[in-house]
Order: C-alpha cells, then structure tokens, then sequence
C-alpha cells in the first residue's frame, strides 16, 4: 500500500512545481528579445575594458529574465548598422506582442544636438566626420519605432568623456535630451548619467552594476527600479553621476516576477500628475536634509530640485542640487535651441549660456542657418528662365496703334453668362503686328522640412 501513496505524493509534488512556474512566468507570456552591444576594442583611442564586460554580465542578466538574447561586441559600423537591421528583423517576427530591449555599452557623443553611437572603427579628424562615421541613436529609435511591438526599452552606458581629441573643443559634454513623452508611446529610455553630464568609468561601470542589483528583486516594476538605480549610482559616487530616464510607457513592465504573480505585470500603470515645486515643498517641509536629498534625487526633475534648493539653501547638498539645477534647465534650453533651428533660438540660448560647452556648437549651427536663409533669398532674386517675348520698360508708354480694322476676339469666353466683369476689358485685337507687354502672374513656392531630432523622439 505505501507505493501507491508514495506515487501520488510524487504526482501532487510535480503537479505543485508545475503550477509554480507556470504563475512565476506567467508575465513573461509577452515575447521578450535584446540586443546588447558592448564596443571595448576602439581602434584610434584608448580601448574600454569595462564595456565589453559589462556586456556580458547584462547578456546573463537578461537571459535569465526571459530575453532571447543577441550579443554583439566590438562592432565597426558597416557592422552596427546591420547588426541593429537583423535585430529589427527579428523583433518584427516576434509579433506586437514583443518587448524589444537594447543596451549599449561604449562611446556615445552629441553632436549639433544629435546623440551617436561610436563603432571601434570611428576615427574622426572633425566633427563632421562623426555623422558620416558613426551611427545616430535616432536611427536605432526610428528602425525600432516603425515595427508593432508591445514596448522598447534602450539603456545606454555611453556617456563617458569624449576620447577624440580633435572633437573636445567642438562637441558638447555627454548626451542630448531624449525626450519619448513628444513621441510615439511605449518608449523607455535610460541614460548611464544625466544629459549633458559625463559617466565614470572606473573598475566597472557604477551605472550597469546597479542595474544588475536591482531589477533582479521580483515584481519591480521599471520605473521604480530606474529610480532606486539612480540614488544607488548617486551614492556610489558621492554624487557626481546621476542616471536619467525619459518614459512614454502605457503598460508595466518587470525584468522578473515573482512566485506569487498577480498577473497585472503587464496592466496600465497609473499615471501620475507632475508636482510643482510648491508641491515639493509642501512634501519636503520638515524633513532632514539627507532624506529630502534622497527623495529629490529620486525624482531626478527640475520643480523637485527648486524646492531643495527653496528649503534646504544652507544644506551641504544644496551646491550639488543647485549644480544638476542649473545643468538641467540648460540643457532643456538647448533641447529648444536645437528643436526650434533658427538664427533667434540659437541667439537666446547663446545669450542666457555663452560660457557653455554647447556655445561652439551653437554658433556653428545658427551661421548655419544663417547661411541656408542667404541661399533661400539669392534663389528668390535670380530671373525665371520663361522666355516672355520682346518687353518694354513698365515706365514706357504703350505704342499706338493705327487706325486698323478691327477684329473680335474669337476666344471663347470662361463664363457662360454675358455679365462683364468689373476688372475685365473686352480684349481687341489687330491684323497688323504691334508690339504688346505681355504680362505673367506667377510665384514661387516652397516646401520642405528638416527631420526632428529625437526622435523619437526628444530617440
């Protein structure tokens, strides 16, 4: 008699497994695939050891929280480009459902308000070397945005210092702004440090490490856990290095779930209203300095850090806080600059941040403008090539004509009534040759635009 217990006890045991890992992946049900690339083998300039590794730790990090994974290091750019093409292909026969994920790891560099990922091939003399060698963000973001899929998420650890000497008086420091909210839904992007701002490179990225601490806790949805990244790398390195993200998420996302799933991993996350500043306050008043620091930081937006800086002026975060202050609100600045590409929005920027890292740059792109408004004008002012016949000065008087027969107009008439026109005089014609201005109405039309830049969206 004990084997037949024995058999059942086995089969409700597999049978109780069975159902555990069926509700502890029940939210994995969505198709998930990633692309990561980490570019350590750079050719013209020093080469960077931590990217290729943390390549690898992310590749094993994803695998385990369902992702078919595509890894590709050290990418020249004939091979990103076709790299990043085989993995739209692949997203695309994933079906809508997909979650598509990219992490690169390497250089990343801004260039006229673009942000580029650098190939280990890219060995630029001048700035304009760099669209023509590396590869825009922004294409990555359009490649993926045009395919069905549920979300995409891009983590980029490409915010280290710029390594080419000829661009450092040139470019400006880290990434542009992406701002996902001005674009199409279902966007995650997550910067290794805030725009504008340049990520540490040590032992090992403090960025990627903290990622691979903390999404592995189960049922954390993606925004909270890109906030506890962001004060966990602030107080790795004593302040210096802050990410930032930009969401137009409408469903929730976790890397793992956990034993007992909900099955709501994938419903509509609440939204949340912006706080005002006065609102921040409201919340800050009365907290100790460290805890309000930690809080703002975790916010990582402007009316937080004014609030910070409203109440706790005298703290000894109040320098850093003002410092990512003043940094974000120029940076937003040059996000208008650049989106707004005139001659007045690059003078506004230069004149309110003449002293920044961006005014090379901004001068260069508004004589730019400058130059394409003079070309527009001389095309306006050069003749048509319409050949009109023998004219006459507008000052010289009509020729006489002689005393002729005179002939009526043949011409059938537009209107099918014999009311005359106001403006309109009966048109005479005669049989001997005169000499008559012919006078052309006509304009010249324009059309056109310039592709936005995030593309995104802000990609």
């Amino acid at each position: 008699m004990r084997r037949p217990v024995f058999r059942d006890l086995f089969f409700k045991s597999v049978l109780l497994l069975s159902l555990q890992f069926c509700a502890a992946h029940a939210a994995l049900a969505e198709s998930r695939v990633a692309l990561v690339i980490g570019q350590s083998a750079y050719r013209a300039v020093p080469p960077l050891p931590n990217a290729a590794n943390d390549g690898k730790r992310m590749t094993a990090l994803l695998g385990k929280a369902g992702f078919d994974v595509t890894t590709a290091p050290d990418l020249a750019q004939n091979d990103m480009r076709q790299t990043i093409s085989e993995f739209a292909a692949k997203v695309a026969a994933s079906g809508p459902d997909t979650v598509a994920l990219v992490f690169y790891a390497g250089h990343g560099l801004q260039i006229d308000g673009e942000n580029y990922l650098v190939p280990v091939d890219v060995d630029p003399k001048r700035e304009a070397d760099i669209p023509l060698q590396a590869v825009r963000l922004n294409d990555l973001m359009n490649t993926l945005g045009a395919l069905p899929t549920r979300m995409r998420i891009v983590m980029l650890d490409a915010c280290r210092n710029n390594p080419f000497p000829a661009l450092n008086k040139t470019t400006g420091h880290g990434l542009a702004i992406v701002d996902t909210e001005a674009g199409a839904s279902g966007w995650f992007v997550s910067f290794s440090t805030s725009p504008g701002a340049e990520a540490e490179d040590g032992n090992g990225s403090p960025y990627t490490t903290a990622v691979l601490s903390v999404v592995k806790e189960p049922n954390l949805p993606i925004e909270e856990a890109f906030r506890r990244v962001r004060v966990a790398v602030n107080q790795a390195t004593d302040g210096r290095q802050i990410p930032w993200e930009s969401s137009s998420l409408t469903a929730d996302f976790r890397f793992f779930a956990g034993d007992k799933d909900t099955g709501q991993s994938m419903a509509a996350p609440k939204p949340t209203a912006a706080r005002s500043a006065d609102d921040w306050q409201k919340d800050l008043a009365g907290k100790e300095p460290k805890v309000a620091y930690d809080l703002v930081i975790a916010d990582d937006s402007v009316a937080a850090y004014e609030a910070f800086t409203a109440l706790f002026g005298q703290s000894p975060y109040a320098p850093r806080v003002r410092s990512l202050l003043d940094r974000r609100r120029e940076m937003l600045a040059w996000e208008t600059a650049v989106a707004t590409n005139t001659a007045s929005s690059f003078d506004t920027f230069l004149a309110n941040y003449a002293s920044s890292d961006l005014a090379a740059t901004a001068r260069s792109m508004q004589e730019r403008v400058r130059n394409r408004s003079l070309g527009a004008n001389a095309a306006l002012l050069q003749p048509t090539d319409v050949a009109l016949g023998p004219t006459c000065p507008c000052t010289a008087p009509l020729p006489t004509p002689s005393p002729l027969k005179k002939v009526e107009s043949a011409r059938p008439t537009r209107r099918a009534d014999k009311t005359p026109t106001r403006h309109k005089r009966p048109q005479v014609y005669y049989e001997e040759e005169v000499v008559v201005e012919q006078v052309v109405g006509g304009g010249i039309g324009y059309g056109g635009g310039f592709g936005g830049r995030g593309g995104g969206g802000r990609w």
